[in-house]
């Protein structure tokens, strides 16, 4: 099992930042990829951004160049700093991982922080 933990949402203006964190623990080994999801009021939930094991990082076209995804510890420490915000980032943000027990993938997601963007 691996828990997952976030922090760091909140309200801003337009234009402004934010850094969401968060912390895997529990057995965080053979975990492939761990990244963010969005879920805005009446829309399906969407990738953001994750960072694989091996570093390689995948965006969302909708936040290329605003937002970036970073890890510490391996990735036990993921942190998404998202910069020039505008009110159509306004949403639920969740972490999730993807752990890798030979023959399945496993998905994990974490209680989900929100994000309010006033313009």
């Amino acid at each position: 099992q691996v828990q997952l933990v976030e922090s760091g949402g909140g309200l801003v203006q337009a234009g402004g930042s934010l850094r969401l964190s968060c912390a895997a623990s529990g057995s965080t080994f053979s975990i492939n990829a761990i990244g963010w999801y969005r879920q805005a009021p009446g829309k399906q939930r969407e990738l953001v951004a994750d960072i694989s094991s091996g570093g390689s990082t995948n965006y969302a076209d909708s936040v290329k160049g605003r937002f970036t995804i970073s890890r510490v510890n391996g990735l036990n420490t993921v942190y998404l700093q998202m910069n020039s915000l505008k009110p159509e980032d306004t949403a639920v943000y969740y972490c999730y991982a993807k752990q890798y027990i030979a023959p399945i993938y496993l998905d994990y997601w974490g209680q989900g922080t929100q994000v309010t963007v006033s313009s």
